[in-house]
């Protein structure tokens, strides 16, 4: 069996800028009109089709008393006859001007029920149909039954937005179960087709959506509760789908507030903000032609570590590892010298110099950049007569601590911190450990130092 629906997608477009004159903002109302074959049905003593071109006559009427709107007209299903039908069957019959309503009442006048149900290609074409994303886009379309083509009409709405065009859709249905009804919930509202209310509620609401915009924005709050911070990727999930949406870089807009953002206000959303570490947000459902705020604790500060200029800094690109305290998990690899911000907090810092130098309880304040500074580095040659093993050790309270092993090589550099060392070797050719040679040695900050092994 099937039903006679109708399903009215609102977009908006984005603005960057705000208007310097007070000016009446263009409308553009597509229709798209479905003219399949199904429309020959019977429903309540007229053909689907006949229902359909007077709800199409009554949305239009009302809607040509504003002369702010223009009018354009796609048809599908209206040209292959089915079977078999094409599912590329949908042209844009009336193009967007002035003065053409009477055309397009004749088009739809003309329509007889011919071929198939492409409502994904059709959503999708339909973006390509306006003339440009500076007005107030509303597309409205008038369809007997789902996608016939294989097509997701969620996956199309999905298209449209990413071309700047965001819309609320309304499904108005007749006779459809609570589970056919839960088929659309990712489409939009389901009204009743045989509620009296049903066209007054969505005229008004076409008219609120004009005035009123969904949109969002993320608050990254400081410490005190302010919306300074910026500058972070957002990304948006489906709370439902459990995927994400869309990414976002933050900003502040040119009066420093967050930046406004026109999403579909369908889904439940969760704000992931990639701060280091990152943060999240409630869950969020958005309010259809209200504006939401998003709010997130985001306070950060900034952390490097550094260490002046030196012989060697060129040759040794040293990096450091940042955790939360007592944690394990690697939050950040960074590189010495160079600025990152946090989340405010305490961390530990792990130098992957030779040795590693961990640093450990380093807070991070608010806009405050915390400074580790190490000293220079050393150079080590190590020169053997011929391939070896062997290791480096450092010297600590008596102790030796395991720094790297020698490699096969005849001649080894290496860039050691300051301290006292200990350097074995053993020729591979000698299988006796009693032929194992040591050196001790001192490194000192931006020198060199040699240690020569021998049979």
């Amino acid at each position: 069996m099937r039903y006679l629906f109708f399903i009215l997608y609102f977009t908006i477009s984005v603005n960057s800028f705000a208007q310097t004159k007070k000016t009446v903002k263009l409308t553009r109302v597509l229709f798209v009109f479905d003219a399949s074959n199904s429309m020959k049905a019977i429903y309540k003593d007229i053909t689907r089709m006949e229902g359909a071109k007077n709800l199409f006559y009554k949305f239009i009427d009302s809607l040509s008393k504003d002369k702010t709107i223009q009018f354009a007209l796609r048809m599908y299903g209206h040209t292959v006859q089915y079977p078999p039908g094409n599912c590329k069957d949908s042209k844009l019959v009336v193009p967007f001007s002035n003065n053409n309503l009477a055309i397009i009442k004749q088009k739809v006048k003309e329509a007889k029920p011919t071929g198939i149900t492409p409502i994904e290609h059709s959503l999708t074409e339909a973006a390509n149909d306006f003339i440009d994303n500076k007005s107030h886009n509303i597309v409205i379309i008038i369809t007997d039954g789902i996608e016939e083509c294989g097509g997701d009409p969620c996956k199309a709405r999905q298209k449209l937005m990413e071309k700047g065009i965001v819309f609320k859709p309304f499904i108005i249905g007749i006779g459809l179960t609570p589970e056919q009804i839960k088929m659309f919930e990712c489409v939009g509202t389901y009204y009743d087709y045989d509620n009296q209310n049903t066209f007054t509620n969505i005229a008004t609401i076409i008219q609120q959506q004009k005035l009123n915009k969904t949109s969002a924005q993320v608050n990254l709050l400081d410490l005190a509760s302010k919306p300074n911070e910026t500058n972070v990727n957002l990304s948006f999930y489906d709370v439902a789908k459990k995927e994400y949406k869309y990414n976002y870089i933050h900003t502040l807009n040119y009066k420093s507030n967050p930046d406004t953002l026109y999403i579909d206000d369908y889904p439940t959303y969760k704000v992931i903000a990639h701060t280091i570490p990152p943060v999240e947000s409630n869950e969020i459902k958005l309010n259809v032609g209200k504006h939401t705020q998003i709010p997130i604790d985001a306070p950060q500060g900034f952390l490097m570590v550094k260490r002046p200029e030196g012989v060697y800094n060129y040759n040794e690109k040293v990096k450091y590892i940042i955790r939360k305290q007592n944690e394990g998990n690697t939050l950040n690899v960074q590189m010495l010298n160079v600025t990152e911000k946090y989340i405010v907090g305490t961390y530990d810092i792990e130098i992957l110099t030779l040795p590693r130098i961990s640093v450990n309880d380093n807070k991070v304040e608010q806009l405050q950049t915390k400074i580790i500074e190490i000293p220079n580095a050393g150079m080590l040659q190590v020169k053997c007569l011929e391939a070896g093993d062997g290791c480096i050790l450092n010297v600590k309270n008596n102790k030796l601590h395991w720094v790297t092993n020698l490699t096969n090589q005849t001649i080894q550099t290496y860039y050691l911190q300051p301290g006292n060392y200990v350097a074995t070797w053993r020729s591979k050719s000698l299988k006796g450990s009693i032929y194992t040679i040591e050196k001790k040695f001192t490194i000192s900050s931006d020198s060199q130092t040699v240690v020569e092994f021998y049979k």
